[in-house]
């Protein structure tokens, strides 16, 4: 008996049986006879599956049409909220695209740009703009063009000057000459440059303030006044030491003395406390173009002495921003905004925007700058200036008191060796603080010392 597994016959594939050409439904005919193609109609099973696809065409049919209107709505429903939120998003970036466009100059930064084509008449300076507006310069112009005179006679390479009157913080003279780069001079007091040791100025105002020195405190060191290598200052238990107070280590700018007060006395929190309350590291003066002035924090000991001594090269200045420190020393501490003009007078001859002295901030206590003073008061007299303010006999070329700080190192933007002066006087009643930087090779005719000597003879002749 065979079994009925191998009688079962094979089903058809769909499409075949619904069209009825199965070889189920074949017929064979004699040759005779003519073929006759028949379409035989479904009954039974077949007759539902008939039913059942006609009904999924009929309604793939009817629903095409709806969802070719559906994808029109919908595509035009996207179209308005992306356009309604483009219309948000314009509205939005308005405000941020009227804030790109830059701010109006500065009336000091439009005074600046003005000042290499202002006019000279007599101690007066003034510049008009192409709107017609005078601006009438707070610049004393006999100081300007002494002082510009014995730069470009000394053809030095690089020269810049800035002075203050330090209790209103007018600017009495902002002048440069180089016989190298002449593009040099126009942004010259407000670029940055090595501080050298000016910095020695912080370094005692950290100690001054906390109160741990007086200007008659004695430093012990190892090693010359002028070393370099912070490894040989420490002083040795042994003897044989040498010792020096603060105010001839200010005048004589004694490395040793000041790298250890860095260290030792003031410490490091106190001396960047200092560094921060002069004004480094942050918009200082703003609406003028000084560039803000640099120093970072040592990361050990060894730095620390190099910064106090005012040795770190990375630590830099702008000639500005160094006035306007003087300025507040020699006024009692209080640090007040610097102004390049007096007033602006309209095409009407209207005078408006007059100057008014107003404070920035303050340094140091009055008692701080008081022994500032005492201790730069030695420079000119028994310091690194004695030579430019005193004859070959002697005696004194001003009859003024003087405070002052010298600085000297090599810098490389631009190269050569960078040296700095910086005083106040008289120092009873300050009237003029300054500013002089001098930049030479290794040969030179003048230092910034002879330019302040000279600025100060210019400023006190009348």
């Amino acid at each position: 008996m065979q079994d009925l597994k191998h009688l079962t016959q094979k089903k058809s594939a769909f499409g075949l049986r619904l069209f009825g050409n199965s070889s189920r439904n074949k017929r064979f005919k004699h040759s005779s006879e003519p073929v006759r193609f028949r379409l035989p109609l479904p009954t039974g099973k077949h007759l539902r599956q008939l039913k059942l696809t006609l009904l999924f065409i009929a309604i793939v049919l009817f629903l095409a049409p709806l969802c070719v209107l559906a994808l029109r709505k919908t595509e035009s429903a996207g179209l308005n909220i992306r356009t309604w939120i483009t219309s948000l998003t314009s509205v939005a970036t308005k405000p941020a695209e009227a804030a790109k466009h830059p701010a109006k100059a500065s009336q000091f930064a439009v005074a600046s740009d003005l000042l290499a084509t202002a006019e000279v008449n007599g101690s007066r300076i003034s510049a008009r703009t192409p709107e017609g507006l005078q601006h009438i310069y707070t610049i004393h112009g006999d100081l300007q063009r002494k002082v510009y005179e014995f730069l470009a006679k000394n053809q030095v390479p690089y020269g810049v000057f800035v002075a203050i009157e330090p209790a209103s913080g007018r600017i009495l003279g902002m002048t440069a000459y180089s016989s190298i780069d002449p593009a040099w001079t126009k942004q010259s007091p407000y670029q940055l440059y090595p501080m050298a040791s000016l910095f020695k100025i912080i370094t005692a105002s950290a100690a001054l303030e906390n109160k741990r020195i007086t200007p008659e405190s004695v430093i012990e060191f190892r090693g010359g006044s002028y070393s370099e290598n912070p490894r040989y200052w420490d002083a040795s238990p042994r003897g044989g030491n040498n010792r020096m107070d603060l105010t001839y280590a200010m005048g004589k700018s004694v490395n040793p003395v000041y790298g250890r007060v860095a260290s030792d006395i003031a410490g490091m929190s106190s001396v960047m406390a200092s560094v921060s309350r002069f004004g480094f590291n942050q918009e200082l003066l703003p609406g003028t173009p000084a560039k803000q002035s640099q120093a970072v924090e040592p990361i050990n000991n060894h730095g620390l002495r190099l910064m106090g001594a005012g040795l770190d090269h990375d630590v830099k200045i702008s000639p500005l921003h160094a006035a306007v420190i003087m300025s507040a020393i020699a006024n009692d501490g209080k640090m007040m905004v610097p102004g390049l003009t007096s007033s602006i007078i309209d095409r009407q001859g209207v005078e408006k925007e007059i100057f008014v002295p107003r404070e920035l901030r303050r340094l140091v206590t009055p008692e701080t700058s008081a022994s500032l003073t005492r201790m730069l008061s030695s420079t000119v007299l028994t310091g690194t200036s004695r030579k430019a303010f005193h004859d070959r006999r002697g005696r004194p070329l001003l009859d003024i008191s003087i405070a002052a700080k010298t600085g000297s190192i090599n810098g490389t933007d631009p190269k050569g060796h960078y040296s700095w002066f910086a005083a106040f006087a008289p120092i009873q009643n300050p009237r003029i603080a300054l500013v002089a930087l001098v930049i030479n090779p290794d040969k030179w005719k003048i230092k910034a010392s002879q330019v302040g000597e000279k600025a100060l003879e210019e400023f006190f002749r009348q």
